[in-house]
């Protein structure tokens, strides 16, 4: 049943624009019947929702507290300070902007803060977890800047094995200070499909050794650290970027946060005037709701319960055959080798296939795959937004026999999928009945 603000919106779109009304019926009704398993989205509460469409959306904001470019910002000039001060609380951090629209400008706005066209930056192999931000030759930060890229260890045979090489990566930022001396200036950390803990303190001891900056972009984890359920990137980071969707269960958006003054005032003047004009304030604002959440007992229980969740999935496929890449996961993630399963299996066909079915996800490579990024050899699975519907480990196990059931029908050919799909979309949705959204 909606909630009535979201009835009210409803009746307000089928008198005022039917044709928008009925796209977004379509949507609502695909969300609440199905099972979302994209690492990267989640469900926000009614109160995060609804902060987004209000009336501050009128409002030109640009600039920040109490230096507006424009008049009439009192109340917003309020509203961003409490947010910041929320942030700030959440991460145990001293200063955080909350103007970013996304993670990606988030990012943008650090390479332009403290980079110059052409610098050297570390982060991960992009094909074992990285982000598009973290150097693609197509994004502008492996076209203006030169990343280097640290490894994950390869060896089957290691326990560490698809886990980050630290050793590697302290090889090669000390072969990158060593060729390009004070070019060098930037080490990423943090990543798009990393399973595992990341030990931030080493990090900030290969940084130090090489004279550079540690950077954290915890967009996947941003809700897990905050609950104390992943450890913080502080006191390591000396600067930290962040999604607020996600495990933070927030709007989309983004966030920079750090401890130090001065890299903080270089950040600000980067974001704005450098990138963005005026901020999104209505976003602004259920960003500051989602921080008032995420502060609540009840969400360091919930992030608590999305890892459970995630070991639970992970642990029922692997029972039934798949391969869970670096053995399992410490986060809300995981990566699944298809070829575990069956060499046959690609994951754009796994992707297509469990839709069907009814369950979300998205095909992703896997470390050192042969295949292309638009077929893949795996799919990436995560348990947020489940979580959230109000998923345990048994639902999580249940979960994992849909994607067994729909994926060993998908290699026996078209009809024997049809007939499946067919059986598990109905107790897809009969499970969701049972778990409405929010």
């Amino acid at each position: 049943m909606l909630d009535p603000i979201s009835a009210s919106i409803r009746r307000e779109l089928a008198s005022a624009d039917p044709a928008i009304a009925a796209l977004l019926q379509k949507e609502s009704d695909r969300q609440a019947t199905t099972i979302e398993l994209i690492a990267s989205e989640n469900h926000v509460s009614p109160a995060v929702m609804h902060a987004m469409g209000t009336c501050l959306t009128n409002k030109y904001a640009e600039g920040y507290p109490g230096a507006r470019y424009y008049g009439g910002c009192v109340h917003h000039d309020e509203l961003e300070r409490l947010a910041q001060q929320r942030a700030c609380q959440l991460f145990n951090c001293k200063f955080a902007n909350v103007q970013p629209h996304s993670g990606a400008t988030a990012n943008q706005a650090l390479f332009f803060a403290y980079l110059q066209p052409g610098d050297v930056f570390a982060s991960l192999v992009l094909a074992d977890g990285g982000h598009l931000t973290h150097g693609l030759k197509v994004n502008m930060s492996g076209k203006w800047f030169s990343p280097v890229h640290y490894p994950l260890v390869y060896d089957a045979a290691s326990p560490n094995h698809e886990r980050i090489d630290y050793d590697a990566a302290e090889r090669v930022c000390l072969e990158a200070k060593q060729q390009h001396g004070d070019k060098f200036k930037l080490i990423m950390c943090g990543y798009s499909a990393y399973p595992r803990v990341i030990d931030f303190a080493r990090f900030r001891a290969i940084a130090d050794k090489c004279g550079v900056m540690l950077h954290a972009d915890i967009a996947h984890i941003a809700g897990l650290v905050a609950a104390g359920v992943h450890p913080s990137p502080f006191p390591h980071c000396h600067v930290v970027t962040t999604t607020t969707h996600k495990t933070l269960r927030g709007p989309r958006g983004g966030l920079f946060l750090t401890n130090d003054e001065e890299l903080a005032k270089k950040y600000d003047r980067s974001l704005f005037p450098g990138i963005q004009g005026g901020p999104l304030m209505h976003i602004i604002m259920a960003k500051a709701v989602a921080f008032g959440e995420a502060l609540k007992p009840e969400f360091k229980t919930y992030s608590q319960q999305v890892v459970k969740n995630a070991q639970a999935l992970a642990g029922a496929l692997t029972q039934k055959g798949f391969r869970i890449t670096s053995g399992g996961t410490d986060n809300h993630l995981m990566l699944v080798d298809l070829r575990g399963k069956s060499a046959d299996l690609i994951g754009a066909d796994a992707e297509k296939w469990l839709e069907q079915s009814g369950i979300i996800c998205n095909k992703n490579g896997v470390p050192q795959d042969p295949r292309p990024p638009k077929q893949t050899s795996g799919i990436r699975l995560g348990s947020p937004a489940a979580t959230t519907r109000g998923f345990k480990e048994d639902q999580m196990r249940t979960v994992a026999s849909f994607i067994d059931r729909t994926l060993s029908a998908g290699l026996k050919g078209p009809e024997a999928l049809a007939t499946e799909c067919e059986k598990v979309r109905a107790e897809v949705r009969a499970l969701c009945d049972k778990f409405p959204l929010p």
